[in-house]
């Protein structure tokens, strides 16, 4: 019988030990990482050519209009949510005020009222194939997000530049070994399992729309990647997430 140790596990995905719901769903996560890696049909890296994702085109010729409904979004919700406030899976990543979210969908759970801010990036989102968690991600001045892992292999994520201060090489994203830098109306895919971090060097906000979406697989292991990121979204870690967000979504007016 395999032995694994929750804790070691956890520490290797730069992840708490009670995130994970129990042991099982620890080596089920594990077997399906490898199988992603092994039968992606996109490759296993840290950074992806767009063109390797048809719905990518379209979304890119749409940003001034998600741009647009950004820009009211940061008028009319003057106080957008810490991203440690929603969920704890980043509580070791940010204490301060400088990195804030909007969130549209999480796990494939919509948010009605702050999509009704945003229809046109709602129903854009609604477009992309596999579409599990889409928001809105903005990072103060002079603010650096530590290395990290995300949750799970089976989902890719993108980046599409909204408001991108200059000079850009005061704004990076680290992938692995690859460092980035975002342009405005510019789409980065990468796998965010393998360690990352940010800088935003300027003065000013970066803001971008982030995307989480499954990563394209042969039949069956899709199906089985989609049985996984469903159990995910049942953990209670992403439910109390859920819950924190909608708390802060009923101050609407």
């Amino acid at each position: 019988m395999l032995s694994i140790d929750p804790a070691s596990v956890a520490a290797d995905h730069g992840l708490f030990k009670d995130l994970f719901a129990t042991q099982d769903d620890i080596l089920g996560k594990l077997i399906m990482e490898q199988l992603n890696a092994h039968w992606s049909l996109v490759g296993d890296k840290a950074f992806f050519d767009t063109a390797l994702f048809p719905w990518a085109q379209h979304l890119e010729a749409n940003w001034r209009t998600i741009r647009s409904e950004l820009d009211l979004v940061m008028k009319t919700r003057l106080d957008l949510p810490n991203l440690q406030d929603v969920s704890r899976e980043y509580e070791d990543l940010t204490t301060d005020n400088l990195w804030k979210t909007y969130i549209l969908f999480g796990y494939a759970s919509q948010n009605r009222k702050s999509c009704e801010l945003c229809p046109e990036t709602t129903k854009l989102m609604k477009q992309v194939p596999g579409m599990q968690s889409a928001l809105f991600s903005v990072l103060g001045p002079r603010k650096h997000i530590p290395p990290h892992r995300g949750l799970y292999k089976g989902l890719l994520r993108c980046h599409l530049g909204l408001i991108v201060p200059e000079p850009k090489s005061a704004l990076r994203l680290r992938v692995d070994k690859e460092v980035r830098n975002w342009e405005e109306g510019k789409l980065l895919v990468f796998d965010d399992s393998f360690e990352h971090e940010v800088w935003n060097e300027t003065n000013e906000h970066r803001m971008v729309l982030i995307v989480d979406f499954t990563r394209p697989l042969p039949p069956p292991i899709s199906f089985l990647n989609d049985l996984a990121v469903k159990r995910i979204s049942s953990w209670e870690f992403v439910r109390e997430a859920h819950e924190n967000y909608r708390r802060w979504e009923a101050t609407f007016r």
